[in-house]
């Protein structure tokens, strides 16, 4: 079964609504605007039932089959929100929110399942019903766990759920998967170096911070490559390192260093959770100083199912003609939580070659929009097909 004619025809329509949202990005859990208008368009659609303030801001419309003898649910997910930066793309429909963007093409999910969604009411050619998820608060906030948390797999009965990212560098409309884990955990850490400061010019009267920072910077590296199995996947990176003077002469008495940690299991996750601060503490003790480390655990592993893995594999080739294997990705995503309350899967479509995700010249590409649309429907009419 290849890209759907309806789509085609739903194009412009479909492009329509990325574009207005794109040109509107709302953050974390603001995502007001873009609730509301999903909410609008799925009960414009028809859907059986829209229940907004899932998770805060998300929103889950319910579509009935033309039967239901199969009882079953399955969960279509697409994330809203948007990225705190400046948009550089120079579009007609750049944000008009300055320091908000969709730069990781969330605009271009939610239109996509709204676009599914429409046809799936139209034709209801599926026995058993249909839940659409569109989530806040992927970016950094745990938008899917809130959601999980709020009741949602168990108040619409929901058995598996599937979700999809567009993916810059492969071909457009183009899939790629793979089984067990996927996508990485992503820890953060912030450590606060304690000494005594004092002139610059005076070394043996002081505790120095930033040699204690700067020691830390290299040692936890050690974590990775002394600590960690060799082939096994962890990084650690410092990303922030920051003095509480600015003066040429002097030392200060606090640097703070921020960082995070992205591994692919518990084993290596539990592994860094007590190697951060063991290091940390030991080289500020050794200066004569001591380290306040505050270690968060975020997004977990997201594992996609066996079964389910190879099912959504098996729909991206009949929609585009192949399907290839994903590499892992130690980038982060909140998926995982769904994917630990219910089996799933999460697939990757080719945005074509457009600049990366995260970027302030990224644009989702809106030919990849019949795919991901066909993908979407085709999940449901499969793997409940019309009794």
């Amino acid at each position: 079964m290849p890209v759907k004619n309806r789509f085609a025809e739903l194009l412009p329509e479909i492009t329509e609504w990325r574009r207005d949202i794109h040109e509107h990005p709302e953050i974390l859990f603001e995502t007001h605007r873009t609730s509301a208008l999903v909410e609008e368009k799925l009960k414009a659609f028809g859907c059986d039932e829209v229940v907004g303030g899932i998770g805060r801001t998300g929103v889950v419309g319910i579509i009935k089959g033309k039967s239901n003898n199969s009882g079953r649910t399955i969960g279509l997910r697409a994330d809203m929100d948007a990225l705190p930066m400046f948009e550089d793309t120079g579009l007609d429909y750049a944000s008009k929110t300055p320091g908000a963007m969709h730069a990781c093409g969330h605009d271009g999910h939610t239109a996509m399942l709204l676009g599914a969604a429409k046809y799936l009411a139209e034709t209801r050619n599926f026995d058993g019903t249909v839940a659409v998820i569109f989530q806040p608060a992927e970016e950094g906030g745990g938008g899917g766990k809130e959601m999980v948390d709020d009741g949602m797999m168990e108040k619409f009965g929901i058995d598996e759920v599937y979700g999809m990212h567009n993916w810059p560098g492969r071909p457009v409309g183009s899939f790629a998967i793979r089984s067990g884990a996927f996508f990485a955990a992503t820890d953060t850490f912030e450590v606060a170096f304690k000494g005594l400061g004092g002139h610059a010019a005076k070394p043996q009267e002081v505790i120095d911070t930033t040699v204690m920072a700067a020691h830390a910077v290299t040692a936890l590296q050690t974590i990775a490559s002394r600590n960690a199995d060799p082939v096994s996947q962890i990084v650690v990176s410092v990303t922030s390192f920051e003095t509480e003077s600015k003066a040429f002469n002097v030392i200060p008495e606090t640097v703070t260093m921020r960082g995070t940690v992205r591994t692919m299991s518990e084993e290596n996750r539990d592994l860094a959770n007590k190697r951060v601060p063991e290091i940390c503490e030991g080289i500020a003790a050794t200066f004569g100083g001591r380290a306040e480390v505050n270690y968060v655990r975020g997004y977990p592993v997201m594992v996609n199912s066996e079964e389910q893995t190879e099912f959504a594999a098996d729909v991206a080739r009949e929609v585009s003609g192949d399907c290839m294997d994903a590499p892992l990705v130690m980038g982060g995503e909140d998926f995982a939580f769904m994917l630990n309350a219910r089996p799933g899967a999460y697939i990757l479509v080719g945005n074509g070659d457009t600049a990366m995700v995260h970027h302030p010249k990224y644009n989702f590409n809106d030919e990849a929009i019949p795919a991901g649309c066909s993908w979407w429907a085709e999940i449901v009419e499969r793997r409940m097909p019309a009794a």
